[in-house]
């Protein structure tokens, strides 16, 4: 370690490279990346737009992908932009302060995702396993103490980590090898001891990533026992088409974004440009497909477009919300132990 390093204080700013060894490929990088952030933009909009103007929409289901689209909008705009400008425009620098923000929001937002992607593998179990209990259970103030909880655990599990590294001195050369500002590769800056940061880091991402993954999995276990226990074969089809698509989509969020810090901590002979690809996808291809594989494929959502284009008004629906698009049909009015 050197006698004196800089302080975080005598460097304003950091220079993010972008994807390490393909800096002659980011133009041809951007234009999937380009597409994957307008389409987050599209997708989320209209499903938000969709839930507020149908009445229909205003149950817990919905509440729930309403929370899963604002925290993707979030995510992606905060990396997206600066990335496309690094690909496009070889602006590279970003101040101390516009890093420490962008990291906060992208692990901050990461955490509230997976939280939510818990609640709503919570809300189909009740769904379809309980649906005629199943406003008494999610009601209003059980789904608000629910994002509530959901916000509360990312502020608690993120905020050490970007203090930690504010304190931390930050040496020269100010060069992140990343396209944004991720915590291990700003670590790397570090003079000072970073043993807590990363040991933090490692800890969390694990528990989290783990942890909700497992209450995920146990839900679709129990949906897909009681679906194999009632079910026609045309309703048993239908599940698992349903369930297979909300799970790949899941493992799209968990493994790249587990994988990737990994590889980052204990695998540094691998290419650095794979470490980088595996924590940009993480990032941009869960908030493009949620509005398609949540959203657009559920029938209340395409039922609720059609209604607040032609502005009719909506029909008044049955009990069992959320059941309809489910693959459950033959199993929503019976109540499953």
């Amino acid at each position: 370690m050197p006698h004196s390093c800089p302080t975080n204080t005598s460097l304003p700013e950091l220079h993010l490279t972008g994807v390490p060894g393909l800096q002659h490929l980011h133009h041809w990088i951007s234009i999937p990346f380009c597409i994957m952030y307008l389409v987050t933009l599209a997708g989320n909009s209209t499903l938000l737009c969709v839930i507020r103007a149908d009445p229909r929409l205003h149950n817990p289901m919905f509440l729930f992908l309403s929370m899963l689209a604002v925290i993707d909008l979030v995510m992606s705009t905060s990396i997206t932009p600066k990335m496309l400008g690094i690909f496009w425009f070889q602006s590279t620098a970003i101040s101390l302060d516009a890093c420490l923000t962008q990291m906060y929001f992208v692990h901050a937002f990461s955490v509230m995702e997976s939280g939510v992607l818990v609640a709503m593998a919570f809300d189909r179990y009740v769904a379809i396993c309980k649906p005629l209990r199943y406003l008494s259970i999610l009601t209003s103030p059980v789904v608000a103490a629910i994002g509530l909880a959901t916000l509360l655990r990312a502020v608690v599990f993120m905020s050490p980590l970007t203090f930690q590294i504010h304190r931390l001195p930050l040496c020269s050369p100010a060069v992140v090898d990343h396209s944004y500002c991720e915590h291990m590769a700003v670590l790397k800056l570090a003079c000072g001891d970073a043993a807590f940061s990363n040991t933090y880091s490692l800890s969390i991402s694990t528990y989290v990533g783990s942890f909700d993954s497992l209450l995920i999995a146990l839900s679709y276990a129990l949906i897909l026992r009681a679906v194999l226990s009632l079910s026609s074969p045309q309703a048993r089809k239908k599940t698992f088409s349903t369930c297979g698509s909300h799970l790949c989509i899941m493992a799209l969020f968990y493994i790249p974004g587990l994988l990737s810090m990994y590889m980052e901590r204990y695998h540094q002979e691998l290419p650095p440009h794979v470490q980088v690809l595996l924590a940009d996808l993480y990032l941009l291809i869960p908030p493009a497909f949620n509005p398609l594989i949540y959203g657009i494929r559920m029938k209340q959502i395409r039922d609720g477009a059609r209604r607040a284009i032609s502005r009719r008004r909506p029909v008044a629906g049955g009990i069992g919300p959320g059941l309809q698009d489910t693959g459950l049909d033959l199993v929503k009015t019976k109540s499953i132990p």
